[in-house]
């Protein structure tokens, strides 16, 4: 499996592109702010042809170049339907000074072709078996997207988690109470070999995380109120 993976011109956000091969389909995961050129570069290189576009959540700065990616090739862009309302009105995924930074900068166009992911399903595309984990927290419908490659478990984890931390949970949609308990039930239940590739910043495992994320040991002994 081919994984090419590098961060937006905006917040760092990570965008991948993944393949079983060179020369194949591929889907793009999570196309931020300014990634239009960089992704043609990674496809040229590769010689990769986008199927689909897929969305760990609906936040700005993950899907800020749906449109022209889906738009440019007549593909389907995929988001969890508790995160849908994004795609048609960003400003509701952020805070006030989120929405006054980006003010009347913000030139946006909804995708045309929006398809549901749905908590347990296998999405089958471009030679790809990714199964969808429905993880709230960070916002209502963020999702982690696992995959095999020779056996390697990989999960992609948008803004669930990172190396060392989480995603924010004081945005519109978010709650501490819903991420502690998808830390519980969808990713301490990885196992530890599996590959982390996070929404930012760098890779790292579920067993590494498992030792050293204060977040994980928090969920899988939450206090009261959590």
């Amino acid at each position: 499996m081919l994984v090419a993976g590098f961060p937006s011109k905006a917040f760092g956000t990570n965008c991948y592109v993944v393949a079983p091969a060179p020369g194949e389909q591929c889907v793009v995961i999570d196309p931020g702010i300014g990634v239009v050129d960089r992704l043609d570069e990674v496809l040229a290189e590769h010689r990769l042809q986008p199927a689909a576009v897929l969305l760990t959540h609906g936040h700005l700065d993950h899907t800020f170049s749906v449109t022209p990616v889906c738009g440019a090739r007549g593909i389907t862009a995929y988001i969890h339907p508790d995160d849908t309302e994004m795609l048609a009105d960003p400003a509701k995924g952020l805070s006030l000074d989120l929405t006054a930074l980006f003010g009347g900068r913000l030139q946006w166009t909804e995708p045309e072709d929006v398809a549901p992911l749905e908590d347990g399903t296998v999405l089958k595309i471009a030679g790809l078996e990714l199964a969808v984990d429905h993880a709230p927290g960070h916002t209502r419908g963020s999702v982690l997207f696992r995959t095999s490659d020779g056996g390697q478990d990989v999960c992609f984890s948008g803004d669930v988690l990172f190396r060392d931390s989480i995603g924010r949970t004081d945005l519109p949609g978010g709650s501490m109470t819903e991420m502690f308990a998808s830390l519980r039930d969808k990713v301490l239940t990885l196992p530890d070999e599996t590959v982390v590739l996070p929404g930012h910043g760098p890779q790292t495992t579920i067993g590494r995380e498992r030792a050293h994320n204060p977040y994980l040991g928090a969920a899988a002994a939450p206090r009261k109120g959590w």
